[in-house]
């Protein structure tokens, strides 16, 4: 499956394979037990983030590896948000620090 990741102007495909859909459950729960938590989405503390919130705390984590080159990490996020949410095909990023306009699209 892919990802496309929009950062302005340039838009950035993420081919995830199918084996990380099946094989990163184990993964994903971990993040989602993480999330349960609470999480500081920039301003603003969740204490349950629903699921495109979670998607969106996602997001930044792929930003993030994305501008550190960190290709692996970026991909098995872009995997937790197409298993997660598995209608969303792109992500529009909000880079002026606020992870609550990372924007989910269909």
């Amino acid at each position: 499956m892919q990802l496309r990741i929009q950062i302005n102007d340039t838009t950035r495909d993420i081919d995830v394979p199918q084996f990380m859909l099946e094989e990163g459950e184990d993964f994903f729960t971990q993040l989602d037990q993480d999330m349960n938590k609470g999480y500081q989405m920039s301003r603003l503390w969740v204490d349950k983030p629903d699921q495109e919130q979670r998607c969106q705390i996602i997001a930044d984590k792929i930003l993030t590896a994305l501008t550190n080159g960190n290709m692996k990490s970026g991909t098995l996020m872009a995997a937790y948000i197409l298993k997660r949410m598995p209608q969303v095909r792109e992500v529009h990023m909000n880079i002026e620090g606020d992870m609550t306009g990372h924007e989910l699209v269909q």
